[in-house]
Formats: structure tokens, C-alpha cells, sequence
């Protein structure tokens, strides 16, 4: 069935880009995610959610959960989540000479050099209040008349050990300038650059996609589910999580705190064809700007991902399959790491250039995965009764290989397009 109006085929309103910007470009580093789930994403949740909804709110983390149906553990609960953390560089010491040093936790040292960051440091006089130091920049051997020869012939990379940030510190006490701002070890440390639209139709860059994006995501299917009346029958929780780049430790707390019977986790995904040097891998060939992409293998639930891709087909939205090993990479393990029986898989969007400061997705790939996230809930809205039905859907319909009908050879000629004449 092919909509008219498929928001997935058009280019993004402005507004909706400049909601999508704003949630990306909350200082939200691992730890301290209070920036993007309690000032953009709670209020917007608030903006849309019914009265009858409600927020959760943790004691250990800044997750948050909208929740349809609070405290109706008898129904179906479907659990989408994104992470609101942010790979971050923290400060290691402070030089005589002014310099910060820094670590570069995932990202490629070489990377980071040149960039602009925003520093984040505790008032040591007050522990718990935070101040800001823009204007600083990574830098790792001053400039390339100072590096190594295999470094400046590109034989040799640069050590995360080189890493350090520019304040433009002169004159005397060097070390003392800093130290008087309070800037002390474990401090955070970010990129600075908020997402534009890039040159080409329907494109954007900037940092930190991974993963706003998918926070972004989880929360446009939410307000269009409410939109358009549902869920009637299961119990939708829309999670925004923690801790996601270092373990998946947020996930699998709101997963072991509401024990959702179904969980589609949303995070970045590859653009392999685009990625330079993987030809010769063989990765599938997903690609930007070609659709949401939907894992299969590891703990992705046939069942689930069934809907999901039944669902595209019904609505012409374009989607990839994503083949995945022992582990999606993703809060979708989030039920199976918090011991929760479930149903689970992860969708995503094929960006560019991951963890750097110029990661580049589309933004008709983001549309058609949060619509899709949501088709997908109200489809299993209408199958289910508010009571066991669909649980009991999942539990008596496993796939069976036993029962695979034999397929034979189907012939050479491509099929025919549908819709189009011979």
C-alpha cells in the first residue's frame, strides 16, 4: 500500500530539524546525560504525551522512560529505546606549560585534531556545579614541522598519549592559569559542532548522530503513536538511556526495572558501501539514504522483526537488513543483559564517518524509521487484547525451520517491478 503523503519521501520540515538539532546538540556526555533527557527530551515529551502518561525517573542515572500506561504491568509492554550519552574525551592532568592533557575514549586520536570542544569542569569549591570553557581545541605536535618523520610522511599515526587541549594559555604560571578555572582530572570533555544541513539533498553532519539520533527517533514515533490515538491495547514505553557507550548499563536497568515483554532499540547504524577500505570485506551493502535498517542474527527476535518488515512492505517504507554476529552492538541486548524474557531486535540508519566530529546521515532514513517504529507499535496494538494475547502470540509461534518448504530453482529472468508496465 503506497501513502501519498509519506513524510519518508519528502524532505524534513525545518522544524522538525531544528527539534532533531536541538536533542543532538545537548552536552550530554556518559554520566551526564541530564542535558538531553530532563532539558529537551522530558518537556518534549510533555508537549504531546496524554495526561493519563507519565515520565520515570531514576535514582543512579539521568534515564528517563514516557510511559502509556504507568503501573498496567498486565499488559504488553513494547519498549523502544535510544541512549542520550555521548563519547566524551575527560582531562588526564595539567602541565607546567598550560597544556590539558586528555584521553580519547573511542575516538580515533587522529580525528580529534584541529576540533573545536567545549570543557565541562565541577566547581571544586562547590562539588555538583558545573561551569563551561569554550574556545579550546584538541591538538596532539603543535604543528607538522615538529612531528616525526614517519608522522609527517603518514606512516605513523598519533598516540592517544599526544592528545591535549589548547586553551591559547601565555604568560606566567601557565599551570596555575588553569588550575585557578578548576579544571581537574576525569573532567568532560566534548566536541563542539551542532548538526547542519549538508550539500547534498536530505543530508546533515556534525557531531555526535550516535547517538541523538536515535533519541530523536524514539521520540517522534512516541508523539506520532499518541497522535494517532494508540496504543489502545499495549503499553508503549519510550526509553531514553545511559551508560550505553560503555556497556549498555542503562538499558539493562530500565529493562530489569519494567520487564518489557518486546524492546526495538534505535542507534546509528554503517553506510559500508560509502565506508573507504571495506570493499574487500564483503559487509552487506547498506547504504545512506536508502532506508532504515532492521538487525538480523545475534538475539533479534524473527518474530518482532517479522512485524517490523511487514510493516515497511505495507507502507512502501524503504528498509535494509542488517546482518549482525554474537551481539547487535546496541541496547537490544538490554533484556537479555538484565535476565528479562523478551522480544527484541534494533533498527538504525546507515550514517558516515562514525565517531568523529563530521558523522553525516539522511534525513529521510530518520523518517522512515520513526515511522516505522511506529506503524510497527500500532500494528501490534491491533493484534493484542490490553491482556495475554499477544504475549501469548510470541510464546506459541517460534519460528520452525522443520517445517520449511523445499524451494526449488525460480528461473533466470528479473522479476517485474510492481506497478510498473511490461
Amino acid at each position: 500500500m503506497s501513502e501519498s503523503n509519506a513524510p519518508w519521501t519528502q524532505p524534513m520540515p525545518q522544524e522538525q530539524f531544528q527539534r532533531m538539532r536541538d536533542i543532538l546538540a545537548a552536552p550530554s556526555p556518559v554520566g551526564l546525560e541530564g542535558a538531553m533527557t530532563y532539558g529537551v527530551l522530558k518537556p518534549y515529551f510533555e508537549s504531546f504525551a496524554p495526561q493519563s502518561w507519565a515520565v520515570h525517573q531514576f535514582t543512579g542515572h539521568a534515564g528517563i522512560v514516557l510511559d502509556s500506561h504507568p503501573g498496567e504491568d498486565e499488559r504488553f509492554k513494547i519498549m523502544v529505546i535510544g541512549h542520550a550519552d555521548k563519547i566524551r574525551m575527560q582531562v588526564r592532568s595539567v602541565g607546567e606549560d598550560g597544556k590539558i592533557w586528555i584521553n580519547s575514549d573511542s575516538f580515533l586520536p587522529t580525528t580529534l585534531i584541529g576540533h573545536e570542544v567545549t570543557l565541562f569542569s565541577e566547581n571544586p569549591k562547590t562539588p555538583g556545579q558545573y561551569r563551561k570553557i569554550e574556545g579550546g581545541t584538541v591538538e596532539a605536535v603543535g604543528a607538522i614541522h615538529f612531528a616525526d618523520p614517519a608522522v609527517r610522511a603518514g606512516d605513523k599515526g598519533i598516540k592517544k598519549e599526544q592528545l591535549y587541549v589548547e586553551l591559547q594559555i601565555h604568560g606566567e604560571n601557565k599551570k596555575q592559569q588553569v588550575e585557578n578555572l578548576g579544571v581537574r582530572a576525569g573532567d568532560s570533555i566534548i566536541l563542539n559542532r551542532p548538526i547542519r544541513h549538508g550539500f547534498s539533498p536530505d543530508t546533515f553532519y556534525g557531531a555526535y548522530l550516535d547517538n541523538g539520533l536515535g533519541c530523536f527517533v524514539a521520540a517522534e514515533a512516541a508523539r506520532l503513536v499518541a497522535e494517532a490515538g494508540g496504543p489502545n491495547n499495549v503499553r508503549m514505553l519510550t526509553a531514553i538511556a545511559s551508560y550505553e557507550e560503555i556497556g549498555r548499563m542503562g538499558s539493562r536497568v530500565m529493562a530489569g526495572e519494567l520487564e518489557p515483554d518486546a524492546i526495538i532499540a534505535v542507534d546509528v547504524n554503517h553506510d559500508y558501501k560509502a565506508a573507504p577500505g571495506v570493499g574487500d570485506k564483503k559487509f552487506n551493502p547498506l547504504e545512506m539514504g536508502k532506508g532504515f535498517t532492521l538487525s538480523v542474527g545475534s538475539i533479534a527476535s524473527e518474530q518482532l522483526n517479522a512485524v517490523i518488515e511487514q510493516t515497511a512492505k505495507d507502507h512502501d517504507i524503504p528498509m535494509q537488513r542488517d546482518v549482525c554476529g554474537a551481539d547487535t552492538g546496541t541496547d537490544g541486548m538490554a533484556g537479555v543483559l538484565a535476565s528479562v524474557d523478551c522480544a527484541a531486535t534494533s533498527i538504525g540508519f546507515p550514517i558516515r564517518n562514525m565517531h568523529t566530529i563530521s558523522e553525516t546521515g539522511n534525513t529521510k532514513d530518520t523518517l522512515a524509521a520513526a515511522h516505522a517504529v511506529a506503524k510497527s507499535i500500532l500494528a501490534l496494538d491491533a493484534r493484542d487484547d490490553g491482556r495475554e494475547k499477544l504475549r501469548a502470540q510470541f510464546r506459541n509461534n517460534h519460528p520452525r525451520l522443520d517445517t520449511a518448504e523445499p524451494l526449488t530453482h525460480q528461473g533466470s529472468e528479473k522479476p517485474k517491478e510492481q506497478g510498473k508496465e511490461d
